[in-house]
């Protein structure tokens, strides 16, 4: 997991080069040091065995994790010359005030109010939230990938380390059947939302071939910045911990795909009721290869090559 951390942020100092970001000031060398912290922790954590391990120490190991990560924003704020105590605070209020709600829960059974009441906090915090001035340089342009790292590790602090929530799935990997699982999931997904998306008027095809030197990078960012924490979200953790909770792994499933298509309501101008049908769609096949190989990977990977390909091939008009 490191060593794919420095191959990604490599990617990534090269992407940024690409886009005029990367002069090696040392506002960017403080931007840039912050996204490889972030990064290779949510990624150290994916590998095999080390949320166990982590676990293992206790469940102070989890506000030493928020600790370090606020640290990490403390020094992008001063490298950044971007630092007050007002983002400071904010930023603060947003790692330790979830922890401190799902510390109460103690050793309570998954799906407690606490666990959906940070559920629901961070979404919120995150969907409308300040990050664009809580990560001021370069001119806003880290702000969703800084705040989308902050909250994985704040996820993996609060429901992993300290609720130690179990069948979240979080790790890469590969197992047996995954290939059917995916690609059936997509395919699947693509037989049914493609004539109903080009029927509801909400796609055109519009293959994008003049874009195509660009398209890995972008897919790896849709993988790692968009795909991955949603799954981490809406099935990792809501449809786990709601499953848990009535009991039932279908009623759970379901719930969910509908709150995932409900999300994307101010998508496109709000509301985006062809944007929400669409979506809850997905997360029908996502919450399947969520459930059927036990692995956030596996429905991120369904769920990065929907947008990957709807990116690439069509259009929104």
């Amino acid at each position: 997991m490191l060593g794919l951390s420095g191959v990604l942020s490599v990617a990534m100092i090269l992407f940024a080069s690409y886009g005029g970001y990367a002069y090696f000031g040392r506002a960017f060398v403080a931007a840039f040091a912050a996204f490889v912290l972030l990064f290779g922790g949510a990624l150290l954590f994916a590998a095999r065995g080390m949320l166990e391990r982590a676990a293992s120490v206790g469940p102070g190991v989890s506000w030493l994790l928020c600790v370090v990560v606020f640290c990490v924003y403390v020094m992008y704020s001063v490298g950044t010359g971007t630092i007050s105590f007002l983002r400071v605070g904010e930023v603060a209020v947003f790692l330790f005030a979830p922890l401190a709600v799902l510390a109460s829960a103690g050793g309570a059974a998954s799906g407690t109010w606490q666990d959906f009441l940070t559920v629901a906090g961070i979404w919120v915090a995150v969907k409308f939230g300040p990050s664009r001035t809580i990560w001021p340089y370069p001119g806003g342009g880290l702000s969703y990938i800084l705040t989308i790292l902050m909250t994985v590790n704040l996820a993996i602090a609060g429901f992993l380390l300290q609720r130690r929530l179990k069948g979240v799935g979080y790790n890469i990997g590969w197992g047996s059947g995954w290939t059917f699982s995916i690609l059936a999931s997509l395919g699947a997904f693509a037989c049914i939302a493609i004539p109903l998306g080009m029927k509801m008027h909400f796609i055109a095809f519009d293959p994008q071939w003049q874009h195509w030197k660009t398209e890995p990078a972008a897919a790896l960012g849709i993988l790692f910045f968009t795909a991955w924490p949603e799954e981490l979200l809406f099935r990792g953790l809501l449809q786990n911990c709601l499953s848990r909770a009535v009991k039932n792994e279908r009623v759970g499933w379901i719930a969910v795909l509908v709150l995932f298509g409900f999300s994307h309501i101010t998508n496109g101008g709000f509301p985006n009721w062809r944007y929400v049908i669409l979506a809850a769609i997905a997360g029908f096949f996502y919450g399947w290869t969520w459930r059927r190989t036990g692995s956030i990977f596996a429905s991120a990977l369904v769920h990065a090559g929907v947008d990957v390909l709807w990116h690439f091939l069509f259009r929104t008009p």
